[in-house]
């Protein structure tokens, strides 16, 4: 059985243990090269922007802090969306996953009781 847990070696890793041998080597020149590599990637890492979609998926972010910080108390998403004129037009389940985002990150969190889920904003 594989484990699961081992990191995956990117480009930029491979181009940093090529740089560590050819420095052992006294290879300046692979050197230089796999810098160079390694500066592409970090200048095409650099350029990603948001799409429209994420774009506009931040900001209703953005909503629902507002309107849990609004309501001051757990509520559901159903009553979240109830409860926004500016979240009123979205589904369920865009603002579920919406909010899941924003749990990851820490600043809204999520508590079940009898089989519901609230939310309300972290401490």
């Amino acid at each position: 059985m594989a484990n699961t847990n081992t990191k995956k070696v990117t480009k930029k890793d491979f181009y940093g243990m090529i740089i560590e041998m050819a420095t052992k080597n006294g290879r300046n020149d692979i050197v230089e090269f796999a810098q160079h590599e390694i500066d592409l990637l970090n200048n095409k890492a650099g350029k990603s922007t948001l799409t429209a979609t994420q774009k506009e998926n931040e900001n209703i972010k953005e909503v629902i802090l507002t309107e849990l910080e609004r309501i001051g108390k757990p509520v559901t998403i159903t009553e979240l969306i109830n409860n926004s004129e500016a979240l009123n037009k979205y589904t369920n389940p865009k603002i579920t996953a919406l909010c899941t985002q924003l749990i990851k990150a820490e600043k809204i969190i999520r508590v079940e009781d009898k089989k519901k889920a609230y939310y309300s904003i972290a401490d």
